[in-house]
């Protein structure tokens, strides 16, 4: 099969092997396909990972243990728990010690022909959701897992810290509480989609006023955002870190203490609720759309997904 290959480098293989599903797996022909700064980030050195790439994804599947889902369009969960474990058994699945994590972690993504993933793990795609609107359900679902880490009230003024991909649906999603929502970013461009949705936005120069906000939601993933964030924060406030880093960030730790700051570590979220959103298009993902590159030219894509400014680059595989 086609895929895309993190080795040294990115490199394009047309005979990569096919995956082979283990039992209570599916095999999944992949539609299309996300690139991630996870991705990006995994090409530098992160986590160590060699492989296929790629975990946002909409695939058919061509051959399950369930004859229900054969012929079915799914979008799919990243992490693969051995579900044996204690921490499965508390369900904690997305923690397993053991997991496997798709195109990140001891498993091969979706920047390929084919990839499997357990059964358990997929989400049939309605029909009224396009391909290139259902490859999103990953980051979506990432985006409200927010809400259920930490109570986001009407009357609490809210500040989404970075005008990237996430940080878009992050606004997007928030908005929808009814909150007090004002998203800073660099890039008037981007800011410009959340605008045209009604939503306060602002430049980093022009950020509030510090110590000024209840909930702020770092968004960027580097030390200047974190440190923006922070300093917003009013005491007995609510930091939710969003973003991975790959390297380190100097913290103040002394000040959290002081100003009783909770901090919330946010990653992978639910599924059906991204998918309902995406059906009733309360949430727009399609001005995040940067480009779709035929897999052949991944390398190409990639150039494209790391340029300054870029938004959301598209694997198609049809």
């Amino acid at each position: 099969m086609r895929a895309l290959v993190c080795a040294e480098g990115l490199r394009y293989e047309p005979d990569y092997p096919d995956p082979q599903p283990t039992t209570g797996e599916a095999l999944i022909r992949v539609v299309i396909a996300g690139i991630c700064n996870t991705d990006v980030e995994l090409l530098r050195g992160y986590m160590g990972f060699r492989g296929v790439l790629g975990h946002e994804f909409v695939g058919i599947v061509e051959a399950s243990g369930d004859p229900g889902l054969t012929g079915r369009r799914v979008v799919g969960e990243i992490n693969a728990p051995c579900g044996r474990c204690a921490t499965c058994r508390a369900g904690r699945t997305s923690h397993c010690p053991n997991r496997t994590t798709l195109g990140i972690a001891g498993r091969d993504g979706a920047f390929a022909d084919f990839l499997t993933l357990p059964v358990g793990l997929l989400h049939e795609v309605p029909g009224t959701i396009s391909d290139r609107s259902a490859v999103f359900a990953e980051p979506l679902a990432a985006a409200l897992e927010i809400l259920e880490q930490a109570s986001v009230r009407p009357t609490d003024r809210v500040v989404v810290v970075g005008d990237g991909k996430l940080g878009l649906l992050v606004a997007q999603v928030l908005a929808l509480t009814g909150c007090d929502l004002t998203a800073i970013g660099r890039h008037r461009r981007k800011l410009e989609i959340l605008r045209q949705r009604g939503i306060r936005v602002l430049l980093a120069e022009d950020a509030p006023q510090a110590g000024s906000v209840d909930i702020v939601v770092d968004c960027v993933g580097h030390p200047d955002g974190f440190a923006l964030a922070r300093r917003l924060l009013r005491p007995r406030g609510t930091l939710v870190l969003k973003s991975t880093y790959h390297g380190s960030a100097s913290v103040d730790l002394t000040s959290l203490v002081v100003d009783e700051i909770t901090v919330v570590g946010s990653r992978c979220g639910p599924f059906a609720p991204a998918l309902r959103l995406l059906a009733a298009r309360e949430v727009d993902v399609e001005p995040l759309i940067d480009g779709i590159f035929p897999l052949e030219q991944g390398v190409a894509a990639f150039e494209q997904a790391t340029s300054r400014g870029a938004l959301k680059v598209l694997l198609s595989l049809q």
